[in-house]
């Protein structure tokens, strides 16, 4: 049972002051703005607080207080307006407000990490986030599964996110996870970038949020035609990356696939190339992922493509995924089988294998969200946990201690 202040929209409070007493909660007070909700705080301290996201329910002076007092803070958003308002203020635990109260009572007792607040850094603080390029062969071997799922796990850790959708080929993002690609969120970035007019504010205005209890994140979503893709250029994709790294703590970007140096095919040398955006993306980044189809057709695609992707990405950590891995393309022992054809035809020791999972993906494309709350004990949810905590994300400083003892216990031994 919780302690609960509301401070909602009259019928947003109607709908739901039901089931709150139904699951025997106690309503301590009900109220009409931020300032109220302050007040009553100075007198009692709930266990959570229930606001509208409207500028009249939602201040920061409110989300101060609330942090202060270690009280939980959720609001519910009835518009875009309202959401770009909660992201500006800093608060992440923003729910539709159509949502059942269910959905509001499993944020209350879920207990996630909320990610780091938005606003100005620390004086002497640096605040560039970390850039993860995305890339794989032709042949649809899951570049955009994959980068989805990875910032979903990455914000599920407490982190601030940001998927870009950079393929100039077929931009996926926008349908894997339901979301309209009329308007193009990366494009819009590109052409304020070109005019030196890319801000927070704009990025916040242009981007789209996925939502989720488990680890909310931004989206720039793709171009929904291929015939955009001049407004991405090279110069204009690298302004944008770097924008969005003084935005969040991690970008996340789905390239495309090609990597061929469109001045061979040109003979003008000064017209768009359409492959600039896929390598400004992948020089802009600081480690790259990799991956590949776990079957001979695309193994052979993947083990060709290599080559040009190394002499793109020569000085940043390069991480190997082999996905859809499965005995019925691969044979007996399908981990084995991966493991030595990389080895001895790239010189690649360690891959994350992800194994085939169809139902879970399924399910994650019906629904339009990430594995990890579509189908969370996903075999591959699973492997793409265990490469963001082993390669993508720094390793806490007391596991790294931990590990350490454990290390020199076994010398001494």
């Amino acid at each position: 049972m919780a302690t609960i202040v509301l401070a909602l929209d009259r019928r947003v409070e109607d709908r739901l002051i039901g089931d709150i007493l139904d699951r025997g909660h106690e309503i301590i007070a009900r109220v009409q703005g931020a300032a109220e909700v302050i007040a009553i705080l100075d007198d009692r301290t709930p266990d959570v607080v229930l606001v509208s996201a409207s500028r009249k329910h939602l201040a920061e002076r409110l989300i101060a207080e609330c942090d202060a007092r270690a009280v939980r803070l959720i609001a519910l958003a009835a518009s875009d307006l309202e959401r770009r308002h909660a992201a500006s203020l800093g608060l992440y635990e923003v729910l539709e407000a159509q949502a059942e109260w269910a959905e509001v009572e499993a944020l209350i007792t879920a207990g996630v990490s909320v990610p780091l607040r938005l606003g100005p850094s620390a004086p002497g603080a640096t605040n560039a986030g970390t850039v993860i390029a995305v890339w794989g062969p032709a042949g649809a071997p899951g570049r955009t599964t994959l980068a989805i799922n990875i910032a979903a796990e990455i914000a599920g850790h407490g982190h601030t996110v940001a998927l870009a959708d950079v393929d100039t080929y077929s931009g996926s993002i926008a349908p894997a996870l339901s979301m309209l690609d009329e308007a193009p969120g990366f494009a819009a970035a590109c052409r304020l970038a070109g005019a030196d007019s890319l801000s927070q504010s704009e990025l916040e205005r242009i981007a789209q949020r996925y939502s989720s209890p488990q680890g909310a994140f931004w989206v720039l979503t793709g171009i929904g035609r291929p015939t955009r893709w001049p407004e991405l250029s090279g110069d204009r994709v690298t302004k944008t990356i770097d924008a969005c790294r003084r935005w969040v703590d991690y970008v996340v970007i789905d390239t495309g696939f090609s990597l061929e140096s469109d001045e061979e095919i040109s003979s003008d040398l000064f017209a768009p190339r359409r492959n600039a955006a896929t390598i400004a993306a992948l020089r802009s980044a600081d480690r790259v992922v990799a991956v590949g189809l776990a079957d001979p057709v695309g193994m052979a695609r993947f083990l060709r493509a290599h080559a040009d992707l190394v002499e793109i990405v020569t000085d940043r950590p390069l991480d190997v995924v082999m996905n859809r891995v499965r005995p019925s393309a691969i044979g007996l022992n399908p981990n084995g089988q991966v493991a030595s054809t990389l080895a001895r035809f790239a010189g690649i020791d360690s891959a994350a294998l992800i194994p085939h999972d169809q139902l879970g993906l399924d399910v994650a494309v019906l629904l339009g969200k990430s594995l990890r709350d579509a189908s969370p004990r996903s075999p591959a949810r699973a492997a793409i946990l265990r490469l963001v905590e082993g390669s993508l994300l720094p390793v806490p400083v007391a596991k790294r201690r931990r590990l350490r003892r454990r290390k020199l216990s076994a010398v001494t031994a």
